[in-house]
């Protein structure tokens, strides 16, 4: 049985994913991981959804490309670094799954530090994916938790943070020094954010997987 080949790392638990579908996880793809996949004579589904970003680089445009154009291979994106790349190379074959994917295609998100994050060796996130703190800002304005200019204040003040440093505690901290005239609301926020949050790179994750599962 050829099981599909799926790069996974913070984005879903490896525990949820095995219970959705069997497959060979990898983690996390690095640069070269695409190149020796090659290597391999049978036929296999390829699910891209994690890569390194600052650790290391990710595999490139061209690496998954070269996949791509292998006859034994499908390639699937979502999520995370496999929706950007899934947006880069949908022309040449590979497929794209999910909200971010949707995102990235119809250029409403376009930078890759929107789903960058650092993580530890057990993948255990040490920042927030920029996607996600604007999904959860979103929610939260959505339910009446924050106002409309909270949340446009929020959203900004996350995306001028560096990547490896953009958490919750962060933002939250910055938007109680910055605007204390909304300290109401960003009160409101932290009590939310630290039981309501959702990972739309994880839902994202999750309904590739199901997907892949499906196949015949």
């Amino acid at each position: 049985m050829n099981l599909p080949i799926v790069y996974l790392g913070p984005s879903l638990e490896i525990n949820k994913a095995k219970k959705i579908i069997n497959a060979e996880f990898k983690p996390p793809a690095k640069k070269g991981d695409f190149i020796n996949l090659n290597l391999i004579t049978e036929r296999r589904d390829i699910v891209l959804i994690d890569g390194v970003f600052l650790q290391e680089y990710p595999p490139s445009p061209i690496e998954v490309f070269q996949v791509i154009n292998n006859k034994n291979f499908k390639v699937y994106g979502a999520a995370s670094i496999g929706a950007l790349r899934a947006v880069e190379l949908e022309k040449y074959g590979m497929k794209g799954i999910g909200k971010i994917f949707g995102l990235f295609k119809k250029n409403i998100i376009n930078s890759d530090d929107e789903i960058a994050v650092t993580f530890d060796s057990n993948y255990n996130l040490l920042s927030e994916a920029m996607i996600d703190i604007r999904y959860n800002i979103f929610l939260s304005w959505k339910k009446g938790i924050i106002d409309k200019e909270t949340k446009q204040m929020m959203v900004n003040l996350a995306k001028r943070i560096y990547f490896p440093f953009r958490t919750y505690e962060n933002i939250i901290k910055k938007a109680f020094l910055f605007f204390p005239s909304k300290e109401k609301y960003i009160s409101k926020f932290s009590n939310y954010i630290s039981i309501n949050k959702v990972s739309l790179k994880e839902l994202d994750a999750i309904h590739a997987l199901q997907y892949i599962s499906s196949l015949p």
